[in-house]
């Protein structure tokens, strides 16, 4: 269930973005709507599962990723009670905004593309709400500043939108300068970048604490 919820809005990506000019404009809307829809209903389901079930944090393999000395990450999902929460709210105003939008870009020519870039966007979200590690996370990060740059400057022609979408893609670089850092100084403390296993180090790992019970014993 947790794939599907994951992976629809990716699969009507996929389906739409390539093949979106043979299929037609209408197709192209049912396809990436009904897919967010069915992963709305499933997000609920999850929802009702866990938020009012044993609350135990659990993950979801997905594949191997990344292997290389001591830097591990597998692409798996992190499901808990916060997890739940937004797949709800990410699938359902989605959901949302790809009906309404049906109608609202209903003149324009190029709505495969348009409902394309909504569901790379809602699989980028996904993937930042569900990581299970920070290289993940960065990961979906990236996706949203991608789809988010695709959607700003979706009518390329208007010298408007493409200012905006340059705009908007330069902060996101700066995002990134101080997510890296922070994952890399994550990593120098932790070893990991695996949230289960910082987590479970944090609680433990209280060096201002430590210093200021150092100070005190000195000045005692």
């Amino acid at each position: 269930m947790y794939q599907a919820i994951v992976f629809l809005p990716l699969l009507g990506f996929l389906i739409v973005g390539l093949f979106g000019t043979s299929l037609g404009a209408k197709a192209s809307e049912y396809i990436t709507s009904g897919f967010l829809v069915i992963a709305a209903v499933l997000s609920w389901v999850a929802f009702f599962t866990v938020g009012f079930g044993h609350g135990e944090v659990f993950t979801v393999p997905v594949m191997r990723w990344i292997q290389s000395g001591g830097l591990e990450a597998a692409w798996a999902l992190r499901i808990d009670t916060l997890t739940v929460v937004m797949l709800v709210v990410v699938n359902t105003v989605s959901a949302l905004v790809h009906i309404y939008s049906i109608g609202y870009m209903h003149h324009d020519p190029n709505r495969p593309r348009f409902f394309a870039y909504l569901s790379l966007f809602t699989f980028a979200m996904l993937m930042l709400v569900t990581s299970d590690n920070l290289v993940q996370m960065f990961f979906g990060w990236e996706g949203v500043g991608l789809a988010s740059y695709l959607l700003i400057g979706f009518w390329y022609k208007k010298p408007s939108a493409n200012a905006a979408a340059i705009k908007a893609f330069v902060v996101n670089r700066v995002g990134d300068f101080g997510f890296l850092l922070g994952i890399f100084g994550l990593f120098v403390l932790f070893g990991s970048v695996e949230f289960s296993t910082i987590f479970a180090s944090a609680a433990s790992y209280l060096p201002a604490e430590g210093a200021a019970e150092h100070g005190d014993t000195v000045l005692n």
